[in-house]
């Protein structure tokens, strides 16, 4: 598979939206996000959010681009367009933020970037929308009525693509498709900092694979009902 494919924006999209599952790695070295991303790669999950808190983030960044091409690598937990700027020439192919900054939108779709920024309350999805966002992350969900408050959400915006964050794990994953997220972010309950640290690179494959599951099962119920 090559990694041109996936250079557009468009391609990029579609992507996300397929394997709904989004990891988010925040790990605390350079080779620890880059034992992360391989792992969830090879569980069967080709996107990998690097966040900006990983020391070295934006050569964790560089290295997955020149080494798996393949793979759909992003930035997160973005704060200011200089870092953005700096991802993206790094090679990162979206662009991610706890929070709606008005000015990191505007400088991914400037850019013709695929970009979701982090939101929670019906405002901040209006404002994200309308600068532009391909995607909006919901995060915390979990804390403010998980699966159900996504599921209000999808009543107010039906067309627009929500991303479930933040308490995304095991128990919750199918409940949050279910109600109409188009994909999840998941970071700990995917990449523990257990498994990294022992290096159990089958555990996070199997996680991985648990998770697509969750996905394409709720998918399915979905279609059906």
């Amino acid at each position: 598979m090559e990694g041109a494919e996936f250079v557009n924006k468009d391609a990029v999209r579609r992507r996300i939206e397929e394997v709904g599952i989004i990891p988010a790695v925040r790990v605390s070295s350079a080779d620890d996000a880059m034992f992360a991303a391989e792992a969830v790669y090879r569980g069967g999950i080709p996107i990998v959010e690097v966040t900006l808190t990983v020391p070295g983030a934006i050569d964790v960044i560089s290295h997955l681009v020149q080494n798996a091409p393949e793979m759909i690598v992003g930035a997160g937990s973005l704060l200011d367009v200089e870092t953005a700027r700096l991802c993206l020439q790094a090679g990162a192919k979206f662009l991610t933020s706890d929070g709606f900054d008005l000015d990191v939108v505007k400088f991914a779709v400037n850019q013709n970037t695929v970009v979701f920024p982090g939101a929670l309350t019906p405002t901040d999805v209006i404002a994200a929308r309308k600068a532009g966002s391909d995607f909006i992350k919901i995060v915390p969900c979990g804390h403010v009525g998980g699966d159900s408050y996504i599921k209000d959400l999808r009543a107010m915006f039906p067309s627009v693509p929500l991303i479930a964050a933040g308490g995304v794990n095991q128990k919750t994953a199918y409940g949050f498709i279910l109600a109409g997220a188009t994909a999840l972010g998941v970071g700990k309950e995917l990449v523990s900092r257990e498994a990294i640290h022992l290096r159990q690179e089958e555990r996070i494959r199997t996680l991985a694979d648990r998770f697509l599951g969750f996905v394409s099962a709720a998918r399915s119920h979905r279609t059906t009902h």
